[in-house]
């Protein structure tokens, strides 16, 4: 568990690199430190109180929200066989990584002040609830039978529509307004961030399993096909699409197949990840572009892969899930649909709450501290402005 907790905290330098390398160099260093100010912030507030919320004594009795004194706590108290300190430190870095994520898309028109205390009410609104939710034993989804193994509610769905709601508070930038295509400033920091993330993705998902065994040994070969799978497929559809390929397309159907197998990957076989893996590549290659059919400014395509690959691994389990883990099949297993309902529900859930909290508190930090940088400020780009302040 501590060779996972620090997987997965690398996972955040690897966030940084990813967006840092996909914005105009302008814009590289704000993307850098966006995502780095996000591990200080958000471990302060998790050990201070956040992981009370999420993982404490829920309160009520209702599954809502949990209670806790974290700092009370001594270290050889346990979580299940685990030591408290362990486990909370695990847990504390899939926070950093979810509001990181959402910093992508707001890339380049958002100024870093503002951004600090977005990073803090988040965690603490938005955040902290759906983690009890879905991950305390207490929590409500919890407890009526959603499956998500490792955070595709959580982390993915999550970040994901949460950036849906920032890029909606913000507006669309400047290159938007333009049509200007992506132009990525640093193709190595792209593929050097993929690197980190995948790397840290296994310490993700094979970590939630809490020991070593069958389950983490499942949860491991799930994510390393799955991401292979879709980063092919996506490379075959650029090819059958535009007749050429891209590095950055590579990278992206990694990152969606990665996203999807998240909350199934100790849940499906081998053969369920290979799928899983496809599918996601090509719902996400449509999805990232639907933002310039509806019109919102989702810079680096959080929505689009993140929130809906979120959705194909949930669904997916409906599906795929052999049943060998809690005892519930999917369809293909002689499950019943009930497994699919219940995931749907989950997924309005989440991602109703997430997006209305969201907008709210992105709406009253712009209002109060404008959040937004103006036209000119974009144009001069993001570090001359963070260089200043």
């Amino acid at each position: 568990m501590l060779v996972s907790t620090a997987m997965v905290l690398l996972m955040t330098p690897g966030l940084a690199f990813f967006y840092g390398g996909m914005v105009r160099s302008r814009n590289l260093l704000t993307m850098l430190y966006m995502s780095f100010i996000c591990i200080s912030l958000v471990t302060v507030v998790w050990f201070a109180y956040g992981f009370g919320l999420a993982f404490g004594t829920d309160a009520g009795g209702v599954g809502l929200i949990g209670w806790s004194n974290f700092p009370g706590m001594a270290p050889t108290e346990v979580f299940g066989r685990i030591p408290i300190y362990v486990y909370a430190a695990f847990q504390a870095t899939f926070a950093i990584i979810t509001v990181a994520l959402i910093s992508g898309s707001i890339a380049g028109r958002a100024r870093f002040g503002p951004w600090i205390a977005f990073v803090v009410v988040w965690i603490t609104l938005v955040y902290t609830p759906i983690a009890h939710w879905v991950f305390a034993q207490s929590g409500w989804l919890s407890k009526w039978g959603v499956m998500d193994f490792a955070g595709g509610l959580v982390v993915e769905l999550n970040s994901g529509i949460a950036g849906l709601a920032m890029a909606l508070v913000l507006g669309r930038g400047v290159a938007f307004r333009r049509q200007e295509g992506p132009r990525p400033g640093n193709i190595a920091y792209v593929m050097l961030g993929l690197g980190l993330l995948w790397f840290g993705w296994f310490g993700f998902n094979a970590g939630s399993a809490l020991t070593d065994g069958a389950t983490a040994a499942r949860a491991f070969v799930s994510t390393m096909i799955a991401g292979c799978s879709a980063m092919l497929t996506w490379r075959l559809l650029e090819w059958i699409r535009f007749r050429h390929l891209t590095k950055v397309g590579s990278a992206s159907g990694a990152l969606a197949g990665l996203v999807a197998i998240t909350p199934s990957c100790a849940f499906v076989n081998p053969v369920g990840a290979f799928f899983i893996g496809i599918i996601a590549a090509i719902v996400c290659t449509y999805a990232v572009e639907m933002k310039f059919v509806v019109g919102y400014d989702d810079t680096l395509d959080v929505t689009g892969i993140h929130g809906v690959g979120g959705i194909v691994g949930l669904l997916s389990l409906g599906f795929f899930a052999t049943g060998e883990l809690r005892g519930v099949p999917g369809l293909f297993h002689g499950g019943s649909v009930a497994v699919l309902g219940k995931q749907a529900v989950a997924i309005v859930v989440v991602g109703v709450y997430s997006f209305v909290l969201t907008y709210a508190i992105g709406y009253v930090i712009d209002r109060l501290f404008r959040m937004r940088m103006t036209d000119e400020e974009q144009e001069q780009g993001a570090d001359r402005n963070f260089a200043e302040s």
